[in-house]
């Protein structure tokens, strides 16, 4: 007789801006019954996923889906790793772009098969001021504009644009000195984006030669711009051409400082805090076990 894994799947019923109540009757569906013995929890409030891998963690569960967007994966998956248990993904969220950036499929039916198959494989994390992140963290237009659609009442991706194109036309450059691997620079920046996948999510490409199994950060320093030139910058991160682009410097690394003039926003795989004026970035090689194609 076979013996049966425990799976929990921590459902986020509001990511992406739309009900999830629905999914565990499909989970319940297609989950592999002779392979699981599956549970389900629904977050309530910021920071509740954390609370309850950490509850579950201690029931002897050996495997935790993230069902959401990159935020929820990140509450997830920083105390998967914590214990050094094995995360699954079901995509909910506006974006998903660490999701993307796996070739987890979009579609549920699909994403929940996949998890039958249990292959795994390890892939980096990496740390922000000791706040752990998988996808990308930042700090510039990008995290103001997390904080400011943190504060909006509608989600999803047309509300996320509509925002953005307010906020552009206010924003305001900053300056950073950048210490990678013990090279210096000083820049001035429209954003400073540092990357373990490729994708902000919505196949928008920041990092297009990011890789998550390269023990490596991309470093992407947008550079000031005139609002003329929104369109091309847009163009550039929907084609993954950033590599090559005058608008945007990207450099590898794996130990990154970054200072800035003054306290602010930040943003951790999508999700707005405020750090102090010194950042310390670091990579963690092959340190995550997760579900993959």
């Amino acid at each position: 007789m076979q013996i049966k894994t425990n799976i929990l799947f921590v459902i986020n019923p509001i990511s992406g801006g739309k009900a999830k109540l629905r999914i565990p009757a499909l989970i319940d569906k297609y989950l592999d019954k002779e392979k699981f013995n599956a549970n389900f929890l629904l977050t309530e409030y910021a920071g509740h996923a954390t609370e309850i891998v950490e509850e579950a963690i201690a029931k002897d569960f050996d495997i935790i889906v993230a069902a959401g967007g990159d935020g929820t994966i990140n509450e997830v998956a920083s105390k998967v790793l914590e214990h050094r248990k094995i995360l699954g993904i079901l995509p909910l969220g506006s974006g998903n772009g660490l999701a993307r950036f796996l070739n987890i499929p979009q579609n549920l039916k699909a994403a929940i098969l996949l998890i039958n198959q249990l292959k795994t494989e390890k892939i980096d994390s990496a740390t922000f001021n000791n706040k752990c992140f998988f996808n990308l963290a930042g700090m510039g237009f990008d995290a103001h504009l997390s904080s400011a659609f943190s504060k909006d009442k509608k989600r999803g991706l047309a509300g996320y644009i509509k925002l953005s194109l307010k906020e552009v036309f206010s924003y305001k450059d900053e300056v950073y000195s950048i210490n990678i691997d013990g090279v210096n620079y000083k820049r001035k920046a429209f954003a400073v984006t540092i990357a373990n996948s490729s994708q902000y999510g919505n196949d928008v490409y920041i990092a297009p030669d990011a890789s998550v199994k390269d023990g490596l950060l991309d470093v992407c320093i947008i550079k000031p711009f005139s609002i003329l030139k929104l369109p091309v910058l847009s163009y550039v991160l929907l084609k993954g051409t950033a590599e090559t682009s005058g608008m945007i410097e990207i450099i590898k690394g794996k130990n990154i400082k970054i200072s800035r003039l003054k306290d602010g926003p930040v943003h951790v795989d999508g999700e707005p805090l405020k750090m102090g004026k010194e950042i310390q970035v670091t990579v963690n090689p092959l340190s995550l076990e997760v579900i993959v194609p």
